[in-house]
């Protein structure tokens, strides 16, 4: 949220308890569609990069579908334990802005049907409501099929 002011991109902050970890648990918590509450996903391509995709709370990431928008032959998702040390975020509190260092983001083309979608705020129990166009051109992300 930080990140999120000190660049004035307008957003709507949501609590909810952070004993929860599912996302379409905290989709309905919040009183939302799962499908504009977003995961954010961590994943090491077969080059050694890392990738990131934000998709729907609802979805599964298409590992082919992921591979291919980033331009490489396989994608995996990373270990929890290397989520931390990469990022600076703990599971369930990955949000793709304010990542310790810029990596290539997708963000799955359905947020482009929505004014606003939700995304973790950095921290488990918090998520922020933004545009997805302002949030893809902060983390400089494209918008592709993943799902």
């Amino acid at each position: 949220m930080r990140v999120l002011t000190q660049q004035g991109i307008p957003f709507t902050p949501h609590e909810y308890d952070n004993t929860m970890t599912d996302g379409e648990t905290i989709a309905r918590l919040l009183g939302e569609d799962p499908m504009r509450v977003f995961k954010t996903l961590v994943t090491v391509g077969n080059d050694g990069g890392h990738y990131v995709f934000v998709i729907p709370v609802c979805a599964t990431l298409d590992l082919k579908k992921a591979a291919k928008a980033a331009g490489v032959k396989s994608i995996q998702m990373i270990k929890q334990k290397e989520l931390l040390p990469l990022t600076g975020y703990i599971h369930g509190g990955c949000s793709p802005v304010g990542m310790k260092k810029p990596f290539p983001t997708f963000i799955e083309e359905s947020a482009t049907l929505y004014d606003t979608i939700c995304c973790s705020a950095g921290k488990v129990g918090f998520q922020v409501e933004l545009s997805p166009m302002r949030l893809a051109a902060l983390v400089g992300a494209q918008f592709a099929d993943l799902v």
